[in-house]
């Protein structure tokens, strides 16, 4: 049975712009020697961003910014919540790109296996 977590955390908002929110985790995670870097830069103010999270060995997993039934911003896990080979995970992220091309692309390496919100949290 696929069980599939909807994660509530700090998001950028209407008065935060997305490239601040995303220098302010980029550089917080280069200083705790987490690898990240932004694949692609999106709108400046309102841009919804992809997180990749590359686990190496093991996989890839994709986080979509979406808004929930309050407005509220959320992390939803994309390609159902499974964790696909790097081509996969490509090849989602190319079609989101071609559809929304104010989105932005962060990719994270982590190879202990860490959650989305242990990552974001580092």
């Amino acid at each position: 049975m696929l069980v599939v977590a909807v994660l509530k955390i700090k998001m950028p908002d209407a008065r935060m712009p997305t490239d601040i929110w995303i220098q302010a985790h980029v550089a917080r995670l280069s200083s705790k020697g987490v690898p990240v870097v932004v694949l692609k830069r999106g709108d400046k103010n309102s841009g919804i961003i992809i997180v990749k999270i590359n686990r190496i060995e093991t996989g890839v997993d994709v986080f979509m910014q979406e808004r929930d039934l309050s407005g509220n911003f959320i992390w939803q896990p994309a390609l159902d919540g499974r964790r696909v080979e790097e081509p996969e995970a490509a090849s989602f992220i190319e079609r989101q790109a071609k559809y929304d091309p104010d989105i932005w692309i962060v990719e994270i390496e982590d190879r202990e296996d860490h959650s989305l919100l242990e990552i974001l949290e580092m």
